[in-house]
Formats: structure tokens, C-alpha cells, sequence
């Protein structure tokens, strides 16, 4: 009988908690929407939430003229560049901002926000938070569009235009990114060849694995030859004594300990005295 009791308890518990868990869903008034788009090489996220017009007069019934704006519903609107970026010619750093606006007939203002939480609530707008402020005109279309909407078109290989637009008001502005500086970067590094580190990393994994050290010494030497460093020369030491050429391990490991006590890594240095005893010893 109290089993019996003890699983009835049981179950009901079960059922309460799944039906406590359980959400009705219904459409929002104001969707949800993300876009992303890549200019050049920057990518650019936006999201946010999309009111309609829904019979109403904007920023007379629906917002108003001449006041801050969330510039869409429900959370901050935002907007994410991968890169720096140039907005209406003013520098913006890669990151993250809501983005407000101020309605007017002639000239929008737009403003990029660091605080992400304010949301819609204005009254604590605090203007210390802007990264950006600037202003764009305001362009009436012949057509309306019902919900509040983001885009991003003329896209170029370093340039755009983005716009939001609802109802007849169309509100475009200009980024710029940089392309120039990282394709040639990219080409130099490319075609430069291997990287200090490259061979470095290479020339370990082939000393840790035992695999062929004749070529993992080429390839440290080659590190330490673009640029000398205490843990490489300690990796030369280290192959060469596993080659058994114990008096070039020797010197090796002991400019390996000089360079790292000039960069004060005296813990280095005398791990390495330890290493060249054993060497000693063999």
C-alpha cells in the first residue's frame, strides 16, 4: 500500500512539473529578425525587432518626432562589425552597439550605443555611452513598407550602404572598411613563406615524436635564424643532444640559458644547467 501511495505521489509530482515547464507560444507583435552580411572582408550583424505600422501614423501614434528611438522593438537593436569600420567618415571600433536614432522630417540622427541592456528604456539614456552620433537625411519613399526593416545593399569590395527603413521613411547611411592593408598583409605572409613559429612548431612536434630530428634541426635553426629565442635554442640544445653531438648541445643550451636570464626568466635558465649535468653525464 505505500508503495502504491509512494508512486501515485510520484507521478503526480512528474506530471506538475512538466505542465509547470510547459510555455504557450504565440506570435510576436514585433518578429525577431538577424541579418548578416559580409563587405570586403568585415562581416556585419544586425538584429533586431521588427514593429508594424499597422494602420497607425509613425512618430505621431507610433513614436515620436524629435525623440530617442530604440530604432526597432523589445530589446536594443544591434549592430556588430568583425573590423574597424568607418561610418559617415567617423572611425568606429570593431564591436558590438545598440543602435538609437532621433526621428526627423529632414535630417535623421543616428547614434551608436555601448551600453547592449538600456533597451527602451530611455529615460535612462545616457549620452557619455555613445560611441558615434551623426546625421543623415531623411529620404520619403512612394512606397511604404509595413514592419520596421534593416539592409545592407550597394555593397562594394570596401564600402556599403546601410539602411532601415518603415513605412514611407527611408534612413540610409555609408560604411567603409578596410581592404587594401589585409590583402596585401595576407599576400606578404603567404608568399613570405613559413613564419618563425611555423618552423618552430614543426621542428617540436618532430623532436616530441622522434620522428626524422636531422630535419627538425633544419627547421629550428631555421626558427632561431628569423628570429633567435630561448625556447628555441633550448629545442636545438634538445635535438642535437638526441643526435648525439653532446658539445653543440652543450653551447646551444648555454646561449639558450643567457638569452632567458636576459629576459629575466631565471627559472628557465637553471632548468636548462639542469638538462646540460645529465648531457654531461651521458
Amino acid at each position: 500500500m505505500k508503495k502504491t501511495v509512494f508512486t501515485i505521489l510520484f507521478l503526480g509530482a512528474a506530471i506538475f512539473a512538466t505542465n509547470s515547464q510547459a510555455q504557450i507560444q504565440t506570435p510576436a507583435p514585433s518578429p525577431f529578425a538577424k541579418m548578416e552580411q559580409t563587405v570586403g572582408l568585415t562581416k556585419v550583424n544586425i538584429e533586431y525587432s521588427r514593429p508594424g505600422k499597422k494602420g497607425r501614423e509613425l512618430f505621431v501614434d507610433v513614436e515620436k518626432w524629435g525623440k530617442p528611438w530604440r530604432t526597432g522593438a523589445n530589446a536594443s537593436t544591434k549592430i556588430s562589425f568583425s573590423d574597424d569600420v568607418k561610418i559617415e567618415g567617423n572611425e568606429v571600433p570593431k564591436g558590438t552597439y545598440a543602435l538609437y536614432s532621433i526621428p526627423d522630417k529632414e535630417n535623421w540622427t543616428v547614434m551608436l550605443y555601448k551600453d547592449l541592456k538600456l533597451g527602451g528604456n530611455l529615460a535612462e539614456y545616457d549620452k557619455s555611452q555613445e560611441q558615434l552620433r551623426f546625421q543623415v537625411k531623411t529620404i520619403i519613399m512612394d512606397t511604404e513598407m509595413e514592419n520596421f526593416a534593416f539592409f545592407i545593399d550597394e555593397i562594394k569590395k570596401n564600402s556599403a550602404t546601410i539602411a532601415f527603413m518603415w513605412g514611407k521613411y527611408y534612413i540610409p547611411f555609408n560604411l567603409e572598411v578596410e581592404v587594401e592593408s589585409k590583402v596585401m598583409a595576407a599576400i606578404e605572409k603567404t608568399m613570405g613563406g613559413p613564419s618563425r613559429n611555423d618552423y618552430y612548431q614543426a621542428a617540436r612536434y618532430y623532436h616530441n615524436t622522434d620522428k626524422d630530428l636531422k630535419q627538425a634541426l633544419a627547421w629550428v635553426k631555421k626558427a632561431n635564424e628569423i628570429e633567435s629565442k630561448y625556447w628555441q635554442l633550448r629545442l636545438e640544445a634538445q635535438i642535437q643532444a638526441k643526435l648525439g653531438d653532446k658539445n653543440r648541445a652543450l653551447a646551444k643550451i648555454a646561449e639558450s640559458s643567457a638569452a632567458a636570464k636576459e629576459a629575466g626568466n631565471n627559472g628557465y635558465a637553471e632548468a636548462n644547467n639542469k638538462m646540460a649535468e645529465e648531457w654531461r653525464k651521458m
